[in-house]
């Protein structure tokens, strides 16, 4: 069974830094592309950034590119996502995913686990 847990979340001040980390285990985690996406009250999921299995591919919604890095490592079965420069709209609760092939893009329907979520609160 595949399980995600991710931690690192927390309540930081606008401008300041977070580093969300997310462990895997249950499948072979360097074949799959990663994921991290958002949901901050009232509003639906989005997407925030996504990985391939290498660590090759990258890609990041508009409102985070500059800010945010997503990165892995496979020995350790750990994605991680640094957010540098949070703005109170960065508040959400985060979620990892582990797709569905080797890259798995910005949409949710290409993910099969996820994660619980760690709640980012940013104060201004």
């Amino acid at each position: 069974q595949v399980q995600l847990v991710e931690s690192g979340g927390g309540l930081v001040q606008a401008g300041g830094s977070l580093r969300l980390s997310c462990a895997a285990s249950g499948r072979t985690f360097s074949n799959y592309g990663l994921g991290w996406f958002r949901q901050a009250p009232g509003k639906e999921r989005e997407f925030v950034a996504a990985i391939s299995r290498s660590g090759a591919i990258t890609n990041y919604a508009d409102s985070v590119k500059g800010r945010f890095t997503i990165s892995r490592d496979n020995a350790k079965n750990t994605v991680y996502l640094q957010m540098n420069s949070l703005k109170s709209e960065d508040t959400a609760v985060y979620f990892c995913a582990l797709g569905r092939t080797s890259y798995s893009g910005n949409y949710g329907a290409g993910y099969a686990y996820w994660g619980q979520g760690t709640q980012v609160t940013v104060s201004s």
